[in-house]
């Protein structure tokens, strides 16, 4: 197991009794599960909140410790200190390069510790009613949701008989759906332009109209955590939207884009498309921007659930990994990495 690092700065932003984190030995604590039961009160420990409390420990004016209270503080141990600014990623116990073997496949989460450790949401119980009923703080909320968990199942989403169902969505329900739509739209190009050229082109421009807006839906709207509202219905709507996703990546029913928000998303963009060409381009580049966006889906898919092929797939595998297991402030692209040259948002990663 991976042994995580963690840099001064870091540690000092957990300085609340929201998340409240310590330094002994060079070893980092959080101890906020801790704070309701030390016997000297909470506010001694939330003095020292986000601080080296190595030589408060053994002051014997202050109050030495004894050894139990070393072994008992074992407990609460998240990791080391280092100042190389190499920090990894605080997760469950993954060990955070693991992504890039071909047999990846994360730990289990253990729920209860998991509960009682991070005093987020709990596994065992419906998400979003929890997500509703919280009092988060934006910088607690984004550090949470950003550590991944792995269940062997799909997570209660709504707890709702009527609802749940509506929170799953199958990869293959994709092509289903969404295929008739791009034959439906290449049908009207051909129609309208009654040229199979003016089709081909306007298609691919779909294609790379798409590709283009994967990268820009993925960075600016899904991963808008930098501007995000600090209330907890932003974090709410957050959550649904891709913070699920991050927190539970691997859950296979909740993967894929679920063809009603699909809809919500897609309408004003075909508008769009339908105002700035003239029809038989309009109806090209929107039947491309559709096979885009099944593509992109799929290949989501595959990337995380499948023995993928050598050729491409297999460096996009570990990359897309790498985002959510290394560092969700990069590597956007899930089809190729194009946008992310171009953009300069590559991210680079070990192999193990």
């Amino acid at each position: 197991m991976t042994v995580k690092l963690h840099t001064p700065e870091q540690v000092a932003k957990h300085n609340s009794a929201k998340s409240c984190w310590v330094i002994v030995d060079g070893k980092v604590y959080d101890v906020t599960e801790f704070i309701r039961d030390h016997p000297g009160g909470d506010d001694l420990i939330l003095e020292y909140a986000g601080k080296d409390v190595s030589a408060i420990m053994r002051d014997v004016l202050e109050h030495a410790h004894s050894d139990a209270a070393y072994e008992i503080l074992n407990d609460y141990c998240v990791g080391a200190l280092t100042n190389s600014g190499a920090a990894t990623a605080a997760d469950d116990g993954e060990d955070d390069e693991d992504y890039t073997n071909e047999d990846f496949h994360p730990r289990e989460t253990d729920l209860a510790l998991d509960a009682k450790k991070n005093q987020f949401l709990d596994l065992r119980k419906p998400l979003i009613p929890q997500m509703l009923r919280s009092n988060f703080t934006k910088e607690f909320y984004l550090e949470q949701v950003h550590k991944p968990r792995y269940l062997p199942y799909s997570a209660q989403f709504f707890g709702h008989p009527l609802l749940e169902p509506l929170s799953k969505t199958a990869w293959y329900v994709v092509p289903i759906v969404w295929l008739p739509v791009v034959a439906y739209n290449l049908k009207q190009s051909l129609d309208a332009g009654h040229m199979g050229g003016v089709s081909a082109l306007s298609f691919a421009l779909g294609v790379f109209i798409w590709s283009l807006l994967e990268y820009g839906l993925h960075r600016f709207l899904f991963h808008v955590d930098n501007y995000l509202p600090d209330h907890q219905i932003a974090f709410t709507l957050h959550f649904t939207l891709h913070g699920f996703h991050h927190y539970l990546p691997m859950d296979r029913l909740r993967l894929v884009m679920p063809p009603a928000l699909n809809v919500f998303i897609s309408y004003p963009l075909t508008r769009l498309g339908h105002a700035l060409f003239p029809p038989a381009v309009a109806y090209g580049v929107i039947a491309g921007g559709f096979f885009g966006y099944i593509l992109y889906d799929c290949v989501h898919y595959y990337l995380h659930h499948a023995k993928v092929f050598e050729f491409h797939f297999k460096e996009m595998k570990k990359y897309h990994l790498a985002h959510h297991y290394k560092d969700f402030d990069l590597g956007y692209g899930i089809t190729s990495k194009f946008w992310d040259y171009v953009f300069r948002t590559v991210l680079e990663y070990k192999e193990e």
